[in-house]
């Protein structure tokens, strides 16, 4: 079987360019905003409950198959936040930067400094089969924002034996290391033709 096309279920366009970029290049990759579809009420308690809502969603839309990601930060020190709430905090504050600031000033007195990038990506096929994974990357939370590459949480986040923070590695060697990632390849051994 061969896929011509796919929906990638997603507004965020650091995250459409990502998953497009681990996608088969044989395959076009459709935005919701090329036709026109809005983003859906985010009202699951999970990362995996809001990826499949997602993908249900989008494919009411279209009759191609859809792959969508709930993704978020998850720090120890503030009990897990943002989380699942991660793209809300940066719109309640007005932008990433400014909830990058809102956790700088959270975390400055905390010793630990430990956290986690979660990625859920659902899969729905036309035919309405519908496959979930998880990919989780460890880390910490950096004391300052450094970086000006990659987007949302980046420019905090330094990954488990690494030095530096998403926001100042390369694009591809991000994009071949991260959360999303690691999801991405659970979800190739469960459909090939990705």
């Amino acid at each position: 079987m061969f896929m011509k096309k796919i929906l990638i279920g997603t507004h965020n366009m650091g995250k459409f360019k990502e998953l497009s970029f681990l996608i088969s290049n044989k395959i076009k990759k459709i935005s919701p905003k090329t036709l026109k579809i809005k983003s859906p009420k985010e009202t699951g308690k999970t990362f995996s409950a809001n990826a499949i809502l997602k993908a249900k969603y989008f494919s009411k839309f279209t009759k191609l198959p859809v792959i969508a990601d709930d993704s978020g930060l998850c720090i120890k020190a503030l009990n897990g936040k943002p989380g699942i709430h991660s793209a809300r905090w940066a719109k309640k504050y007005g932008g990433f930067s400014n909830s990058i600031k809102v956790i700088l000033k959270r975390m400055k007195y905390k010793k630990n400094r430990s956290a986690q990038f979660v990625c859920s990506l659902s899969y729905k096929s036309p035919k309405g089969k519908i496959v979930v994974v998880v990919g989780k990357l460890n880390g910490k939370i950096s004391y300052d924002s450094k970086g000006k590459k990659g987007f949302g949480y980046d420019p905090i986040f330094i990954p488990r034996l690494k030095k530096i923070t998403f926001g100042q590695m390369s694009k591809i060697k991000k994009i071949k290391s991260d959360h999303r990632f690691l999801a991405f390849k659970k979800l190739k051994k469960k459909i090939k033709i990705l």
